[in-house]
């Protein structure tokens, strides 16, 4: 599935024309509001199957580990988490500044929760479909969606495993996410699931 998030070139009409090529690609349009993170919910209020890879689509991540994540949904897990930053990990041409932006949120992140991701913020993810559905309400409509999906899971009881993955900066275009606009709305994101976690007496765990 790819969601085109109020394109204004022509990706819609590519879509398209592939679609006719490839049948199992199943093109959307979310009519809006648009933002990552309303994209991300309209394409999974679409999802069919049992297990769903949130990918870019800019190529910064390698199809291959998407190849892993689903080997090791296979094994059992409700979740697979990729990270960055363990052994047999790496990144291509990180921005410096955004590289150390990056580390010092989800340190924060892992003391907050206590967990073993070291890379929440990274949006390439597997989950299982009841853990969507497990997750929801989902509020993020933002980039901030990144960490909402995998801390309610974690909270919420799912099983996960953690895999190294390798990320490349996009090669052409501008990304979108701006850090000075999404600080404050990742806070917000990391409070709300801490509360639950912590005042919320297990009332949204998996049963």
């Amino acid at each position: 599935m790819v969601v085109d998030d109020g394109s204004t070139d022509a990706t819609w009409e590519k879509l398209t024309a592939l679609k006719e090529r490839i049948a199992e690609l199943n093109p959307v349009q979310n009519p809006g509001p648009h933002g990552f993170g309303r994209a991300i919910v309209y394409g999974l209020d679409h999802m069919h199957g049992d297990a769903v890879t949130i990918m870019m689509a800019d190529e910064s991540d390698d199809t291959r580990d998407a190849v892993r994540y689903w080997e090791e949904l296979n094994k059992g897990y409700d979740c697979v988490f990729g990270s960055r930053f363990i052994k047999g990990g790496g990144v291509i041409d990180y921005p410096r500044v955004k590289l150390l932006v990056n580390r010092m949120a989800n340190f924060f992140i892992r003391l907050m929760f206590n967990h073993a991701l070291n890379d929440t913020t990274n949006a390439f993810k597997a989950y299982r479909a009841e853990v969507i559905a497990g997750c929801r309400p989902l509020i993020a409509p933002h980039f901030n969606l990144t960490v909402e999906i995998p801390l309610k899971a974690i909270v919420r009881g799912f099983s996960y495993t953690i895999i190294p993955i390798t990320w490349r900066n996009r090669r052409t275009g501008e990304a979108k996410l701006k850090m000075k606009e999404m600080g404050s709305r990742y806070l917000f994101i990391c409070l709300y699931v801490w509360l639950e976690k912590y005042f919320s007496r297990g009332d949204y765990r998996k049963r």
